[in-house]
């Protein structure tokens, strides 16, 4: 239970950045405050889909994800800052967990949390999200070593979906 809730902690101080630009595009620099209104274009139904698995290793430790959430977090100039104080990328990172929530409360708030995505990791670790608009997002899960042993990693990569097509992600 305890992991459950240090998971979905973590997570939530993870989440999303930009509406959209042209698909794959960026945000304008330096806008940083929450505004819901930068989230309004992640919650239309689009025809987007992403596919996702986790394939991580350190060395010879192979991460699995089987059971744990994943999330989908739209980018937006607000969640974009956020990543980058969480996991020092805007673009894809592994970092302890533990790391990302020591540097949580440095981290941007708002209540986002109505426009993250989730789905669950199953047991081929691998996860997907459906009728999504086109645009860019992070994909965010915790990977645990397979074997049982050692400190979890937080998993991000920035994806960008578009034109009605499936975006594979690999994190």
């Amino acid at each position: 239970m305890y992991s459950a809730l240090a998971a979905a902690a973590v997570l939530a101080g993870c989440a999303p950045t930009l509406g959209p630009p042209p698909p794959g595009g960026r945000p304008p620099p330096g806008a940083s405050s929450f505004n819901a209104a930068d989230f309004a274009w992640s919650a239309e139904p689009g025809r987007s889909s992403v596919t996702g698995q986790v394939t991580y290793r350190r060395g010879q430790t192979r991460f699995v994800c089987t059971g744990a959430t994943v999330i989908l977090t739209p980018e937006t100039p607000w969640t974009r800052r956020r990543m980058k104080i969480l996991y020092g990328s805007t673009e894809q990172a592994a970092e302890p967990a533990d790391a990302v929530r020591a540097r949580t409360p440095s981290a941007p708030h708002g209540d986002y949390s109505a426009y993250v995505r989730r789905a669950t990791c199953d047991g081929a670790n691998r996860f997907s999200f459906s009728k999504l608009p086109d645009g860019a997002w992070y994909a965010i899960t915790i990977a645990r070593p397979a074997g049982g042993q050692g400190e979890s990693v937080a998993l991000m990569r920035r994806v960008v979906t578009k034109g009605g097509r499936p975006t594979p992600v690999t994190l």
